[in-house]
Formats: C-alpha cells, sequence, structure tokens
C-alpha cells in the first residue's frame, strides 16, 4: 500500500493523463517488474522509452467473428476478446449472421470461431458467411487470419466447417498468421494455448510473419472423452396405453463417479440389429468371423458391423465411393447399405471388403440428462422417445431409439461419455427459473427440480409441459405432482394439443399468462428452453416476445432489443434439436 502522499501523486498522474499515456506507463511498469527492476530506474525514463515502446501491441485492431450453434463458439470468442483487450488490443467482437460480408476485403487482423455441425457443415449463422467465401470472386490480400474449429472426434466429418474456412480465405489470398486449431468436445485447454499464441503473434514486431503454411498438416488428436461403463438398471414406458408414442426413462448404474451437471447430455453409439448384420454378410459372400482392420482397429467384421460402422443410413459421398467399387452409375441419394447392395450388388468377397473399408463410423447420439448428481448417486437417467417414420410405406424406426428401447434389458451394459453443455446450466440458487419443455423436453427440467429439491433452492421454479393426452402422455406425471405439492415446484402450466377440438400448445399457455410471466422476468428470471428446434422453439420465443412486448409496455423494437439483453445476460437459454 502506498503512502499518503505517493498515492496522491499516482491519483493526480492517472486523472491527468490521456488513455495513450496511460497504456505507456502500464507497459513499462509491466516491464520493469518483469525484469526485476527497482523502482528507482523510473528515473531513466528517457532511455527507457524504447522498451516501453516494445511493450505496446505491434497490431492495435483486430475482429474477431463467431459461428455457433450452441453457444461455445461466442463463449470463446468473448474469452479470446477479452484477453485481447487486457493486451491493448482492441477487439471488434461480432457473430457471423451479423458481420457485413463487405467487410471482409477491408479487414486486416480477421480471427474467427467456428463449429461443424451435420454432415460436416456450418452452423446456421454462419452459412452466410460460408457461402460469401467460397464464391471466389474477391481477393483478400491484406487479410491476414486465423480459424480456431470447434467438433467432435466422434462423427466422420470432425470440424470440416472450419478447415473450409481456413483454407478458402487462404485462396482468396489471406495470409495465414496462426494455424488452424481442432478442438474436440474439451476444447478449453487447446483453445487457451491457441489464444495465447495468437496474441504473442500480435504483440511482437514479427507478428506479420506467418506462424504455419498452408500445407502444414494439424493431426486429429484422439478424443479425450472418458468413456463410462454401465448396467441399466430400468427400463420403463413412461406413456400409458393407447398413446401413440413410446417414451422410455432408462436409468443406467455406474460404479465409477459420474461427472455431469444437470443441463449436460450423455453421448451413445448404438448398436446395429443382429438381421441387419447377418443380411449384409449374406449380400457380401463373408463368413462372420473373418478378421478386418477398419479405421486402425482389428476385430471380426461381425462385430465392426453390429458395433461400429453406419450402415443404417449412407451419406451421398460414401455412395459415390461405392459406386466407384461396383462400377455402377448410382444417383446420389442416402441409402442403407443393405437396400444398396440389393438394388447394385458387390460381385466377390474381396470387392466387399473393399466396400467396408469405405464406410464410416456409427455416430454417436446425444441425450439430455434426465437425473440429477445430488439426488441420483451412482446412476445417470435418460428420456427416449422411439423415433417412427416411413420410407415408401413402410415403417422404420430410428437407430440409437429403436436399440435403448428395444435391444436393452435390464442388466444390458451400455458405455456412454458424458457431453458437456456449458451454456445451458441453473442460475444461483436464490434465482427464479422458467423452464419450458414439452415431450421429452422435459428430460434437463427433471434435473433441475431434482437438483434445486436436493439443494434446498430458494428460487421459485415454473414449468411449461405439453404433449398429446394429459391421460396417456403426462411424462414424469407423479413426481411433477409431488414436487408442485412440496413447494420444490412452484407452478406447472400444461398443455395437452389433442384433449380439445382446437389444439393447445406451449406457447399459447404462454400468452395465456402473459402478465405473470412477465412479472417472473422483469424480476430476473430465468428462461430455459428444450425440445424441437421447429416449430416449438421458435414459437416459444416469438409468444416470450409479445409478452415482452404487451407487459413491458414496449415496441417491436424495444422488445426484440430486451430478449436479445436476455440472452447476452445468459437469462433465455435454449436446447433445442
Amino acid at each position: 500500500m502506498l503512502v499518503e502522499p505517493k498515492l496522491k501523486m499516482l491519483l493526480d498522474l492517472v486523472h491527468s493523463s490521456s488513455k495513450e499515456e496511460l497504456i505507456w506507463m502500464n507497459g513499462y511498469l509491466a516491464g520493469l517488474l518483469a525484469q526485476n527492476q527497482p523502482v528507482q530506474a523510473l528515473q531513466q525514463a528517457p532511455a527507457a522509452a524504447a522498451e516501453v515502446k516494445a511493450a505496446v501491441p505491434a497490431v492495435q485492431k483486430i475482429t474477431i467473428a463467431y459461428g455457433t450453434e450452441t453457444g461455445n463458439s461466442k463463449k470463446l470468442a468473448a474469452d479470446f476478446a477479452s484477453q485481447a483487450k487486457k493486451s491493448g488490443i482492441n477487439a471488434k467482437l461480432v457473430s457471423l449472421d451479423q458481420y457485413r460480408l463487405n467487410d471482409l476485403s477491408k479487414e486486416e487482423y480477421f480471427f474467427t470461431i467456428i463449429s461443424t455441425q451435420g454432415e460436416g457443415e456450418p452452423p446456421a449463422t454462419a452459412k452466410k458467411f460460408y457461402d460469401h467465401i467460397h464464391q471466389n470472386g474477391f481477393k483478400l490480400n491484406q487479410l491476414k487470419f486465423g480459424v480456431l474449429a470447434l467438433g467432435d472426434t466422434s462423427y466422420p466429418l470432425f470440424c470440416k466447417a472450419g478447415e473450409d474456412v481456413d483454407a478458402q480465405l487462404q485462396r482468396l489470398g489471406g495470409q495465414r498468421i496462426a494455424s488452424l486449431q481442432r478442438c474436440d468436445t474439451d476444447y478449453q485447454a487447446e483453445a487457451s494455448g491457441w489464444f495465447s499464441n495468437v496474441l504473442k503473434q500480435l504483440t511482437t514486431a514479427g507478428s506479420s510473419a506467418p506462424a504455419a503454411t498452408a500445407g502444414t498438416p494439424v493431426a486429429k488428436k484422439a478424443t479425450g472423452k472418458k468413456i463410462y461403463k454401465g448396467s441399466v438398471l430400468t427400463k420403463v414406458n413412461l406413456n400409458d396405453r393407447g398413446s401413440s408414442k413410446e417414451t422410455y426413462h432408462i436409468e443406467i448404474g455406474v460404479e465409477d463417479e459420474i461427472d455431469y451437471a444437470p443441463g449436460d447430455a450423455i453421448g451413445i453409439v448404438p448398436e446395429n440389429s443382429k438381421t441387419v448384420v447377418n443380411t449384409i454378410l449374406a449380400l457380401g459372400f463373408s463368413n462372420n468371423g473373418t478378421p478386418v482392420t477398419f479405421r486402425n482397429e482389428e476385430d471380426s467384421i461381425y462385430n465392426h458391423l453390429k458395433k461400429r460402422i453406419n450402415v443404417t443410413w449412407l451419406p451421398e459421398r460414401v455412395v459415390k465411393q461405392y459406386a466407384a467399387i461396383v462400377k455402377q452409375d448410382i444417383p446420389e441419394t442416402k441409402i442403407g447399405l443393405v437396400d444398396l447392395m440389393k438394388i447394385y450388388p458387390v460381385k466377390d468377397v474381396q470387392q466387399f471388403h473393399e466396400v467396408i473399408a469405405i464406410l464410416e463410423p456409427i455416430t454417436p447420439r446425444l441425450y439430455s440428462i434426465s437425473s440429477s448428481p445430488a439426488a441420483h448417486s451412482g446412476e445417470v437417467h435418460i428420456t427416449v422417445a422411439r423415433d417412427t417414420f416411413y420410407i415408401n410405406q413402410e415403417l422404420k424406426y430410428g437407430l440409437c431409439s429403436d436399440f435403448l428401447s428395444q435391444h436393452l434389458t435390464p442388466d444390458s451394459e451400455l458405455e456412454f461419455y458424458i457431453h458437456k453443455n456449458h451454456q445451458f446450466r441453473l442460475p444461483e440458487a436464490d434465482k427464479d427459473v422458467i423452464m419450458i419443455g414439452p415431450g421429452t423436453g422435459v428430460a434437463p427440467f427433471r434435473s433441475f427440480l431434482a437438483e434445486r429439491d436436493a439443494a434446498g433452492a430458494g428460487g421459485r421454479n415454473w414449468l411449461f409441459f405439453g404433449d398429446q393426452h394429459f391421460v396417456t402422455d403426462f411424462l414424469y406425471q407423479t413426481e411433477i405432482q409431488n414436487w408442485l405439492q412440496t413447494g420444490a415446484l412452484t407452478k406447472i402450466s400444461l398443455a395437452f394439443s389433442r384433449d380439445k377440438a382446437y389444439k393447445v400448445y406451449v406457447q399459447h399457455r404462454i400468452l395465456e399468462q402473459a402478465v405473470e410471466l412477465w412479472n417472473w422476468i422483469s424480476s430476473g428470471a430465468y428462461i430455459y428452453i428444450c425440445g424441437a428446434k421447429n416449430p416449438m422453439a421458435i414459437d416459444v420465443e416469438y409468444a416470450v416476445l409479445q409478452v415482452i412486448e404487451r407487459c413491458g409496455g414496449k415496441t417491436g423494437v424495444e422488445a426484440i432489443q430486451y430478449l436479445d439483453e436476455l440472452k447476452e445476460a445468459g437469462r433465455f437459454l435454449k436446447d433445442v434439436y
């Protein structure tokens, strides 16, 4: 602590200095401390001027743009911008769906953080930017850039969207000053290291030197996910007789301590049915015990087809490779391997083994966790709706939902991993929570309520739930009613769409309860939505917007701005699919 005279001198100096002078002093003092020099060295200001210049960043302004689906890219981008500003760099932070595309040709330092969705596609918020740079109608000769790509190594096209953006920016003439960084779901350490390297480039005189050439390979690291082994304790159909749906509550017991929080999901790799596998082997003239290598792992061809290889719906890129092997003209379409081999058969076992080599792994399916670490120790629960659909008037079932609901029995063993969702977390215990989750969207809210109940949280809880019929489709009815009776659940609003002559959905209940809902929101409540992205989540968000406008006394523009502020503050969160 400074003595009073020195403190007064310091405050006078600070208050009378410009921003540039404060940056100068900050850099100079940091340099002295780093070299362990005595304070008396301040008297050598003229001699130290050159050193202070070196402490001022070589780059004064950068743009950080993010493309996100779940919010992870946005969070990382905000962290990066914060670190850049602490280093004295003015960082412009923008979502790619808000980025003015014509500004790209004017940028000097541009960094993007982008996730990959589905079949190697960019997130919806980055689609316009992705398409824009792939038109090849312009040059970016003054651009210096870096790309951090988020993905999941469990999927075949790991970080493909980020790879595409990185390669295309270079093709357009941009200069890569930071190597492409691919990150798996456990991205924090790698992202932090990349930020540090980029800032080092920007704060030294040599920042314009390229950090990597276009051809520099970046190895795909092995997944760091912890694989848990569990056994099925309970499997119960939550729908009653007469329902058109099958929704299963599945409890999995695990001996290891499970590291998860309410809001997380588990990733499960389903297995193909024995019937399908045996049909494929027969069509391929192959013995089920024949050893083969698939993705550097040797096992019997039967085990590979049963546990690892996607045979249900082959993407167009795989169908194209299959066509080349069997030398047939095959339309580019998604199709199951059984149907493909029946229509365009392989001629011998050797050709079949070539087909095995081009196939891709089964991708994991994510299910929101419906249990609470505090209330269900040693267990993890999920809520699974059996997916049904028709193709050519033939009833089909979703691979993973059918595997979990029909092929697993009590004591069946199951492997899974935890998929963290840091953007869908409970607030502090004294905060109010509004949960909107029709159908299986109720799963994380069962976790929320169980956790808050076990912890004795003081905040209020309001649940909006809906499905088709009250009698047959009220998922977790007994538990929810118990929470309501004990006060753990403050209020519930139900919407059963097929119980009346007209359809009633959760968004209708939101509008009916508009005044009270606005009182909760304006008093600081957090809003959570889980379930189908389209149309449920869209309709619900619009209903909330109407509540804000009508009950908050705001114009349409002001209501949109208010909702955006809720999102920025982490008080309006979605986990939709």
